[in-house]
């Protein structure tokens, strides 16, 4: 079958080797993983503790996520219903290969993170776009409800949303439950950037909804909100009768995320949280500079109200946005993901990350100009 690489990491691999370029690229935070995660690894490391864990992981770890969702309104049994997994990445993996069949059709709202429609692809299951530009870059349950079949099997929504930033409203979000249960689908949410919500939003997770419990599959993790990307460690949370079968998957790919990594989890989820409070904080000023530098730049761009990228309208330039970032990266040495990338909807637009420094942001920001003034059509 025929996989295209990430056209995240094209752009990527692109900066190897140049010192000048600034990387709004990639979505990584330019924080260190907090100090108290840090020295509870360093502990276990130095007690000895580099074995395997079960593949359910360590228990330590699923009681306290299944403290954590409490607090987003939904109840998992930690002996049986959360597990742990070598990054949200494999989350999506194991999940998409335990639900889907050959033939099965999975609805995926897009624009949306790059892995979602090859892994889908590889177990030989139909993708059914569905382009969220329409509608401001977010699902109503009537587009959703419109593209469901009889093969329909699953769904795949996330919120806050990568690329865009964009969070799907509380009661778009009831109205959307309502479809899934109505129609017995699955419904994965990824809810990776559940901490990064600014100007007082407060995340929604379509988890916590009456009688959803037995429909939907919860993807989250600790790369973004903890800054622990190179750590590989994420969680999924659905029904026992799901995961039993899930957990055969995990147990084939990948055994267990490293112990050290869910030792340090569970610190995090205990006292990690004022370092969690502070990232945000920088994160939304970093934002408010991006949003009005794009706007006054005439690239047109709605204030994300989570994540941290935004998706800047690049049309009045004339270019694609494949050469807009290509160009860009070859005359200013500033690196962005083409919105092509993300699916319907991406075209037109690029993706830039602000989890970089203030001061590199000013000047990738300064370098944009500069571009758009030589190449506006």
């Amino acid at each position: 079958m025929e996989t295209p690489p990430s056209g995240i990491r094209k752009f990527f691999e692109m900066l190897i080797g140049h010192d000048d370029v600034i990387s709004l690229s990639v979505g990584e935070p330019d924080f260190p993983t907090p100090w108290c995660m840090r020295e509870e690894a360093f502990y276990h490391l130095e007690q000895g503790h580099t074995s395997y864990t079960s593949n359910w992981g360590l228990i330590e770890l699923r009681e306290e996520i299944a403290k954590y969702m409490e607090r987003y309104g939904m109840f998992f049994n930690p002996e049986n219903e959360i597990l742990p997994t070598v990054g949200a990445s494999e989350g999506v993996d194991v999940v998409l290969r335990a639900i889907l069949n050959p033939g099965d059709e999975i609805i995926v709202c897009q624009p949306c993170y790059v892995n979602y429609t090859p892994l889908a692809r590889l177990t030989q299951a139909v993708v059914v776009p569905l382009d969220t530009s329409v509608n401001g870059f977010y699902p109503t349950a009537e587009q959703i409800e419109k593209a469901i079949t009889p093969k329909t099997k699953a769904l795949m929504i996330c919120s806050p949303n990568n690329p865009t930033g964009t969070m799907i409203p509380k009661e778009e979000l009831a109205k959307i439950a309502e479809v899934v249960k109505k129609h017995e689908l699955w419904c994965i949410s990824d809810e990776t950037y559940c901490e990064r919500a600014y100007d007082g939003a407060e995340h929604v997770s379509i988890g916590s909804f009456p009688g959803m419990k037995d429909y939907v599959i919860i993807l989250n993790g600790f790369s973004k909100s903890f800054a622990m990307t190179g750590w590989r460690i994420g969680y999924i949370a659905a029904c026992k009768e799901l995961l039993a079968q899930i957990v055969k998957l995990h147990g084939y790919n990948t055994i267990c995320p490293p112990i050290f990594s869910q030792y340090a989890a569970v610190e995090g989820l205990r006292s990690g949280w004022n370092d969690v409070e502070k990232m945000r904080v920088s994160y939304q000023q970093r934002r408010n500079l991006m949003v009005k530098a794009f706007n006054d730049m005439g690239l047109p761009v709605p204030e994300p109200t989570g994540a941290f990228y935004m998706f800047p309208d690049i049309t009045s330039t004339g270019m694609t946005s494949e050469d807009f970032a290509t160009k860009l990266f070859q005359q200013h040495n500033v690196a962005v993901v083409p919105g092509s990338v993300f699916g319907l909807g991406g075209e037109g637009h690029i993706r830039c990350c602000y989890a970089t420094a203030i001061d590199k942001i000013k000047t990738a920001l300064d370098r944009i100009e500069q571009f758009v003034k030589e190449n506006r059509r």
